[in-house]
């Protein structure tokens, strides 16, 4: 039996990572073709003339850009366990955000209002979440500290999904599900995993099995990743064989 192949589109230092989690977690070596579909730049915008009395991640390279940007000691409202890991190595002080932009958005409002809030995010996001905690009567504004920026797919990308060997391609949110989707067709088995039911709605372009992981954070998608490749895999050769 021939395992599935992993494509992993996210950019290229994270897929790597991702990649070697994943054999960590499986105790072995994994096929993989890493095929960034999006380049991330960073930046560093001048400080608002307003001192935030605590900031919003809502990824790892807001906290770097946290970094940059010179702010240290303050709290800072974290998405999920991995931006509050980089918000802690960053010097700051991590609150739980519960996972998604709607739990971080409940969370924020729940808590006490201490003050000027500074949201450090990338130059394409979703829920409003600015807006809407304005909305809501809090102070808060935003500052683009990195870019995220489409690539076409590699060569050897195209080529796998042009292919006939099973590919099993995780995807971690609704813009690089959009730009993954925008690769059909598709003539390989193709399964997707789907960090989100946001990240999953934009793959239906593919035409292909999708699983969404148990939860938005980076072990679940590990879980969900592993299992699909061993499932994935087993179907495939279950239907070369004839079984």
């Amino acid at each position: 039996m021939t395992d599935p192949i992993l494509l992993l589109t996210r950019p290229e230092a994270a897929a790597r990572r991702f990649l070697a989690e994943l054999e960590v977690a499986a105790g072995r070596h994994l096929q993989a073709v890493i095929a960034p579909l999006l380049r991330i730049d960073e930046m560093t915008p001048p400080r608002p003339a307003t001192s935030p009395a605590g900031l919003i991640l809502t990824s790892e390279r807001g906290a770097r850009g946290a970094a940059r940007m010179g702010y240290v000691g303050l709290p800072a409202w974290c998405v999920g366990p991995r931006t509050a890991q980089a918000a802690k190595a960053a010097g700051l002080e991590p609150l739980a955000g519960g996972g998604t932009a709607e739990t971080l958005l409940a969370a924020i409002l729940a808590a006490p209002d201490t003050g000027p809030l500074l949201h450090l995010r990338g130059d394409h996001q979703r829920g409003e979440l600015v807006a809407r905690l304005r909305a809501a009567g809090r102070d808060c504004a935003e500052a683009l500290v990195y870019a995220q920026t489409a690539r076409p797919l590699s060569d050897e990308g195209r080529a796998l999904l042009d292919g006939t060997a099973p590919v099993v391609a995780p995807v971690f949110s609704p813009r690089s599900a959009a730009l993954l989707a925008g690769c059909a067709p598709v003539a390989a088995p193709l399964a997707l995993v789907a960090i989100s039911a946001a990240a999953a709605r934009p793959l239906a372009p593919l035409k292909a099995r999708v699983t969404q992981a148990t939860r938005p954070e980076a072990i679940a998608m590990i879980d969900a990743t592993l299992e699909a490749h061993a499932t994935f895999g087993s179907m495939e050769h279950s239907r070369g064989s004839g079984a």
